[in-house]
């Protein structure tokens, strides 16, 4: 009888292995096929952030349009190929805008809203042919049997177009995020971190536009002495005054202008003064966290009372190595790991050697390479990153 089992088990076809992660399906037991809508309502955040806040606005646009200048270039088989057709695409992702315009959306999109998602169109052969950027706060993640995204919602006007997973397995969106504890799904934006600073900042401003519209009429009290029989206003006189302080002293135009107490009139403050309340201190604290949020060095945006930094060039330089450098170089593995899929043998990094910013530190390791005279030619041009070949170089990894 051991001897037919065994024979049974012989005859039996081998189960294909699969591999999947088994904590995923859990989420996609009560997730499936339903659009997950993002955690947050990222038009008031950019209202609020970007729109109205001016530090804000600034890290968003220094990364963005830091991260785009970046010059991405296509490797086949170890060696650079400008004539590849992936580099094609990337010089011109779609008729109507260039590489630069086209990852400025998308990083800007990122730091915004923490998600950022290109879209890859496909010819006839299916080989992408466009690359489009896609606003974030209008993307809703379609999880699949297993947890993961198989698809896309992209709603416009009430209308929803759907993209779809193929059937070999890839996804025609890319969605890079940013850390986010507390979602499966979805990044978690600097804004979101900087939201109370961000507040306090744009109050500050909003206490400044009232000072300057109320100048002449600081928050405060007239009292009525009341004479000797201790009488009050009359209807008229009430009035009268009330007239005469909103007509001559309020606005821009009365700002310091006296204000001419009588007949038993006198003035109690009833709000603290900025330099009370450290006003000018608290709103370059705030300007700092909403740096701090970004990794934007506050001398770069003429925060005073930093002393992190000595000096620019300093902090230009810790700006692109800490802030940029990460960011784009994640983007080029991640278009390696997308549109790699569709062309064979290829991979995208970064040059960073066209990027300015960075020429100190190229000067300074080309001046230690120099000084290096137990080091062989080949040596030094393996440590400077420079391939077998003259012209050719691996920056991003």
């Amino acid at each position: 009888m051991a001897l037919f089992q065994r024979a049974q088990r012989r005859d039996r076809a081998p189960v294909p292995e699969t591999k999947d992660s088994k904590v995923q399906r859990l989420i996609a037991l009560t997730l499936s096929g339903r659009p997950q809508w993002t955690p947050r309502n990222y038009e008031a955040l950019a209202r609020e952030g970007f729109a109205r806040n001016p530090v804000a606005y600034r890290c968003v646009r220094l990364i963005a349009e830091a991260a785009a200048s970046v010059p991405l270039v296509v490797f086949e088989a170890g060696r650079r190929s400008p004539n590849h057709p992936l580099m094609r695409l990337l010089e011109r992702p779609n008729p109507e805008q260039g590489l630069p315009d086209l990852l400025e959306a998308f990083f800007g999109g990122l730091q915004t809203a923490g998600n950022g998602y290109l879209e890859a169109v496909q010819d006839n052969q299916g080989q992408p042919f466009e690359l489009y950027a896609l606003r974030s706060d209008r993307m809703k993640v379609v999880p699949g049997a297993r947890g993961w995204p198989e698809a896309y919602d992209y709603s416009v006007g009430g209308r929803n177009v759907r993209l779809t997973r193929q059937a070999d397995g890839w996804m025609p969106v890319l969605h890079l995020k940013l850390l986010n504890p507390l979602n499966d799904y979805y990044g978690f934006s600097p804004l979101e971190a900087a939201a109370f600073a961000v507040d306090v900042h744009n109050a500050s401003g909003a206490w400044n536009k009232a000072l300057l519209d109320n100048a002449a009429r600081p928050s405060g009290a007239l009292v009525y002495g009341g004479g000797e029989g201790g009488e009050r206003l009359t209807d008229d006189q009430f009035e009268r005054l009330k007239a005469e302080l909103t007509e001559t002293h309020s606005g821009t135009a009365a700002a310091g202008r006296p204000l001419l107490l009588e007949g038993g009139l006198d003035w109690k403050p009833m709000s603290l003064s900025p330099a009370d309340m450290d006003f000018i201190d608290g709103k370059h604290a705030a300007a700092r966290e909403i740096a701090l949020a970004f990794g934007v060095p506050p001398p770069l945006l003429g925060i005073p009372g930093d002393s992190t930094y000595a000096n620019f060039k300093e902090a230009n330089s810790a700006f692109w190595r800490h802030a940029v450098v990460p960011l784009t170089e994640r983007l080029a593995r991640a278009l390696t790991g997308w549109l790699g899929a569709q062309f064979a043998n290829v991979r995208i990094g970064c040059d960073l050697d066209a990027v300015p910013a960075l020429a100190p530190e190229r000067e300074a390791l080309w001046a230690r390479l120099e000084a290096a005279t137990f080091l062989t030619p080949e040596e030094r041009r393996q440590m400077a990153g420079l391939g077998d070949g003259a012209v050719v170089k691996d920056a991003a990894l």
